[in-house]
């Protein structure tokens, strides 16, 4: 079995990046990528660049990837342009690794880059409303309802300015674990309160400033359970990661000390199945099918990288990929358990919630943050003795779950 390395990687700062575009993003962060893999763009044998916002908000529908690694340039290898929701940068990456490792080389680039600030905030928004089946919508919108009765929405708990369809959806979420487990919004505040505080420490960070729980808690509200600092900013920004297999690390004197193992990556879609069947959750799979594959178990992760367009994303994630019990990852996020020196580490880049959500880059970013953890390079948000390091990334709605989910385990 052919075994396949990250070999570099690199991200640019995240945030409402003005005068920035996503060629400049784009380059910024492949050549970023390169130096930290010391190699140049003609070691590069086949190139996989994530975007989603591009088609919508620039009227570029095709072909992004081939026009802004061409004015870098890139040119006659193998380019495919990748969307998959806010999966399209970790499905990049696995999409290189799957190159490597047919034999069709032995060193590949995926890049993911976004520029979603630009000033109408409407059509901004409006990036979202096409993430799930638009011939549906009167139907989706009734399942989310659904997924909240029995819980009791306080009045003056939802915004009147404009917001995400998928903060709707992520409320909804909330509402039914709060009905199926008991969870608080406290808890769910903790979570938030936590990646905020690890965000003051990530110099790439869109958000630095710390909260507390009761600075949460009082924070204009999205949605209920959801408040502003609970949920994810619209951001800007480039990641990109470049593989390699041992030939590849071989040819070009590449350290095993960096170089990263990609111990599983997994790309799952969802099923049909009934809201209390968490055991089935597609990220519930994913995790099980990437464990088998790595030779590992959840109690061997030593920090984790998980999508938390919103804090309750993160409560989900965290159990669907088994680091804590169904319907205990409230309470161990308010103990700590999930903080730098707790148990298990989740988002010690300050997550989504505050590092930035550059959507086709997101998944690239997170793996940005874990490479850098396994080599010990993280410096005040470093999590002591890493070794196994997992990421979650999930895109879009189909029923009551994400459509597509990815799960990486990186090891060294």
């Amino acid at each position: 079995m052919t075994k396949v390395y990250i070999a570099g990687v690199a991200m640019t700062k995240m945030g409402r990046l003005d005068g920035a575009t996503v060629k400049s993003l784009t380059r910024e962060a492949v050549d970023g990528a390169m130096a930290d893999a010391g190699i140049g763009k003609d070691d590069i044998q086949a190139a996989y660049y994530a975007n989603t916002t591009q088609r919508h908000l620039e009227a570029q529908l095709m072909i992004p990837g081939q026009i802004t690694l061409r004015e870098m340039g890139f040119e006659g290898i193998p380019m495919v342009n990748v969307e998959n929701a806010c999966a399209s940068g970790s499905t990049a990456l696995n999409l290189a690794a799957q190159f490597l490792k047919a034999g069709e080389g032995d060193v590949a680039l995926a890049v993911g880059a976004e520029k979603m600030w630009i000033g109408d905030k409407a059509k901004m928004f409006s990036l979202f409303d096409g993430a799930w089946d638009v011939s549906t919508v009167e139907e989706n919108t009734e399942k989310l309802i659904a997924l909240g009765k029995g819980i009791d929405v306080p009045n003056d708990t939802t915004s009147d300015k404009p917001f995400s369809v998928f903060m709707a959806i992520y409320g909804a979420f909330g509402l039914a674990h709060m009905r199926t487990f008991g969870t608080t919004q406290k808890q769910i505040a903790a979570i938030a309160a936590k990646n905020h505080m690890h965000s003051v420490e990530n110099e790439k960070a869109q958000f630095r400033a710390p909260y507390t729980i009761d600075e949460i808690l009082s924070a204009p509200p999205i949605t209920y359970p959801l408040t502003l600092p609970m949920c994810a900013p619209m951001s800007d920004g480039g990641a990109a990661a470049v593989l390699m297999t041992e030939a590849g690390l071989k040819k070009f004197g590449i350290s095993r000390d960096r170089a990263i193992e990609v111990r599983a990556s997994v790309i799952q879609t969802g099923s049909n199945r009934a809201p209390e069947d968490y055991e089935n959750h597609l990220t519930a799979i994913a995790a099980r099918r990437a464990y088998e594959i790595a030779g590992i178990g959840p109690q061997d992760v030593s920090v984790a990288e998980v999508h938390d367009a919103t804090a309750v994303g993160e409560l989900i994630q965290i159990e669907n990929l088994g680091l804590f019990p169904f319907g205990e990852g409230g309470a161990a996020s308010e103990r700590g358990d999930t903080s730098i020196g707790g148990r298990v580490p989740v988002n010690p880049s300050g997550g989504l919630e505050c590092k930035g959500h550059p959507i086709g880059a997101t998944g690239l970013g997170q793996v940005y943050e874990l490479v850098a953890q396994l080599r010990g390079e993280c410096g005040p948000r470093q999590v002591e003795g890493a070794r196994i390091a997992i990421a979650e990334n999930g895109g879009g709605l189909i029923g009551i779950e994400e459509a597509v989910a990815s799960i990486l385990i990186l090891g060294r």
